[in-house]
Parts: C-alpha cells; sequence; structure tokens
C-alpha cells in the first residue's frame, strides 16, 4: 500500500530529526548553557514535525492509532541504534537485541488482525 509506504518514509526522516533534537546536542553542546541546547533542539524538533504530523494523518487512513504507535517504536529503535553506535560512540549492547525481540512481539500482537484492525 502506498500509504503506508509513504507513511514509514516520513516517520523515518522524522525519527533522525527527533533522535537528533533529543541527544545530539549531550555531545555538541556540552559546554553549552541548557538554554542554547533547549533552542538549537526546538529548531531541529520543527523538522521533526513537519515529517511526522503529515506522516500519521497519511497512516491513519488505513493503520490505527496502536499501529501507527508501534511502528514508530519500530522506526525509533531502527534510527536510534545505528545513531548511539556511529554518532555518539557507545558501545552496542545486547539489551538492544532483546530490545528489537520485544518490540517484535509488539508488532506481531498489534498486527495479528489486519491493517487498521483493532
Amino acid at each position: 500500500m502506498r500509504e503506508v509506504g509513504l507513511t514509514i518514509l516520513m516517520l523515518l526522516m522524522s525519527n533522525i530529526f527527533m533522535t537528533f533534537a533529543w541527544y545530539a546536542h549531550l555531545k555538541e553542546l556540552s559546554a553549552k548553557p541548557w538554554i542554547v541546547a533547549a533552542l538549537a533542539s526546538w529548531a531541529v524538533a520543527l523538522l521533526e514535525y513537519l515529517f511526522q504530523v503529515p506522516a500519521n494523518r497519511i497512516g491513519y487512513t488505513v493503520l490505527s492509532l496502536g499501529q501507527l504507535k508501534i511502528l514508530q517504536e519500530v522506526i525509533t529503535l531502527t534510527v536510534f541504534v545505528p545513531f548511539a553506535f556511529f554518532y555518539m560512540k557507545e558501545p552496542l549492547k545486547l539489551d538492544y537485541l532483546w530490545a528489537g525481540l520485544c518490540i517484535l512481539g509488539a508488532v506481531f500482537f498489534i498486527f495479528r488482525g489486519g491493517m487498521g484492525g483493532a
């Protein structure tokens, strides 16, 4: 379905901006006052919302609210792990695998009735 693909792509873009807004200041602006980090993060978060709001509106035409939320969590972990490893230089942890498996369980339960289902 075109709507699902577009939703995933837009949520992926949204999540990239969101992850940078939430965490990049820890590395890049750690020596600056928190208000500078907050303002920079808000500017990046605006870009996030420009993708997230239309993505959810498009997705909600074919997916339930719960399905949108679980899809968002899958994308969040998919974006966060490479960000933590490559950008923040955090070590890879086996806990990311376990978290991913838990989210896959959530995907199973929320989508087992089909798309848009309860």
